[in-house]
């Protein structure tokens, strides 16, 4: 199943995507400016890689859960994807994108970042997920 995550936000929006549920691939960010335009561009996003599903990134388990999985579904009704929509724990996703390109490249706000955390997030729902549907 071709699957395309998303670490949603508020400046840039982290991408990754996997095409038969092992290898996950990091894509280009998508810099936030308003939500309709990045909406509209995770659309166009979700189109080019023919995205069966997707998989967002929201922290579980806290109370900021329930607020999360709300903004989430407005955004993805802006983008309006007509098909399955899963949430896996972002937890520190971000913490460990950052460790893992630490000493390789300053770190710069182009996404990079985001879209490491974005390939985690679909790193860990696959791992979970393998063999189930």
């Amino acid at each position: 199943m071709r699957t395309v995550a998303i670490d949603l936000g508020l400046k840039r929006i982290g991408l990754a995507y996997s095409a038969d549920g092992k290898m996950v691939t990091p894509l280009s960010a998508v810099e936030r400016r308003n939500r309709n335009q990045a909406a509209s561009e995770v659309k166009k996003i979700l189109t080019e890689w023919d995205a069966q599903a997707v998989v967002v990134g929201i922290p579980m388990g806290g109370s900021s859960e329930e607020e999360m999985r709300r903004r989430v579904a407005h955004f993805m009704h802006l983008v309006d994807f007509d098909a399955p929509v899963y949430y896996q724990d972002e937890s520190e996703s971000s913490l460990e994108a950052q460790a893992l390109m630490r000493g390789v490249m300053k770190q710069k706000r182009d996404g990079r970042i985001d879209s490491l955390a974005a390939k985690i997030i679909l790193d860990r729902w696959l791992l979970s997920h393998t063999g189930k549907d």
